[in-house]
């Protein structure tokens, strides 16, 4: 797993915004390859939209070919209630940018049947071919999508009873008032984001230190659902320096080092790459050909003589062209006849 740190909130979600951009224009989706992208709603990734929207606008990146399917949605609260993640999505997301509403999944809580619902958004999860980039956020109890402590680490897609710490945080969405949060809601499972081929955290604020010091140098536990993450094989948290304060030092430091050496790695093979010298001095290496088979005749005073490189190299990048005037400017005697005449 690895951790990145900025220095505020703004940054954070910039960067991971910046690579979400990268992953989609270097997967280079089309229509019957598209990238498939899992969202959040909430506070924590609202600065993540508006990067992504200003990108659009700026034509660093297309939505056309992108897939979504969003994390969650409240049980029965109406689509166009303004504090529905559908009302959310529209608002700081979908309305700004080319998406295709055909591609865009999000869970209805309205649903005459809620667990068909939840069954078919499944389904449609492995119909689009799985989620490529799972995007997300998490509360104060370090929950991932609406799967509050206690949830299975394999759970999948269901409705979830919300945990009064969530229900009094959301209730800031509601003007405070806590009996208008709606007390249940649709969620992908831990399952379900743990498949995905890729997992984002966004994670900012000195309110959410605690959770993101369980998650990452916690064990993992169902108790903080998030935590799941150290089983994934490519995942990652994004976090402002506010959020590290619960965490010990040496890990911080630990975090930091590790994206310094990388960021130093990436820039020296960039510009190995972007010189034109060395390339063509690979290329020569590739063309070197040695002919190792020719065995060199015995001399008939019975010394052993050694063989000229020009009669091992064959067509090779560093081949000389005219080799007989080479010859002819470099005469060699043997061994021999210089010990005889030293001898006399």
């Amino acid at each position: 797993m690895k951790l990145i740190i900025r220095e505020d909130a703004n940054s954070a979600s910039e960067y991971v915004a910046q690579y979400i951009i990268h992953r989609i224009n270097d997967f280079e989706p089309t229509p019957e390859r598209p990238f498939v992208l899992g969202l959040p709603t909430g506070s924590s990734p609202e600065l993540i939209y508006r990067h992504l929207v200003e990108a659009y606008k700026n034509d660093d990146v297309s939505f056309a070919n992108v897939v979504t399917f969003n994390m969650d949605e409240y049980v029965d609260l109406p689509e166009e209630h303004p504090e529905s993640y559908h009302s959310f999505m529209y608002k700081h997301f979908f309305s700004h940018v080319d998406i295709k509403p055909a591609n865009v999944h999000l869970l209805n809580g309205n649903a005459e049947d809620l667990v068909a619902e939840c069954a078919e958004y499944e389904r449609k999860i492995k119909e689009a071919g799985g989620i490529e980039l799972f995007l997300g956020g998490t509360g104060p109890d370090g929950h991932i999508a609406f799967n509050e402590p206690g949830s299975s680490l394999r759970s999948r897609t269901r409705v979830a009873t919300l945990a009064e710490d969530t229900i009094r945080a959301n209730s800031r969405f509601f003007d405070n008032d806590i009996s208008q949060v709606p007390k249940q809601a649709l969620s992908v499972g831990v399952g379900t984001v743990m498949d995905a081929r890729e997992v984002i955290l966004i994670i900012t604020g000195a309110h959410k230190a605690i959770a993101l010091q369980k998650v990452v140098e916690g064990s993992v536990s169902h108790i903080w659902t998030a935590s799941c993450l150290q089983m994934h094989e490519n995942a990652m948290i994004a976090c402002d320096d506010a959020a590290t304060d619960e965490m010990q030092v040496k890990t911080v430091k630990y975090f930091r080092s590790i994206e310094k050496i990388e960021q130093e790695q990436l820039a020296r093979t960039q510009l190995n790459s972007e010189d034109p010298r060395l390339q063509q001095w690979r290329g020569a290496l590739k063309k070197l050909e040695i002919d190792t088979s020719q065995k060199a005749a015995a001399p008939a005073n019975g010394e052993i003589t050694p063989d000229s490189m020009t009669s091992r190299l064959h067509d090779s990048a560093i081949a000389i062209d005219d080799m007989d005037k080479m010859e002819d400017g470099l005469k060699l005697t043997n061994m021999g006849s210089r010990v005889n005449s030293m001898a006399m």
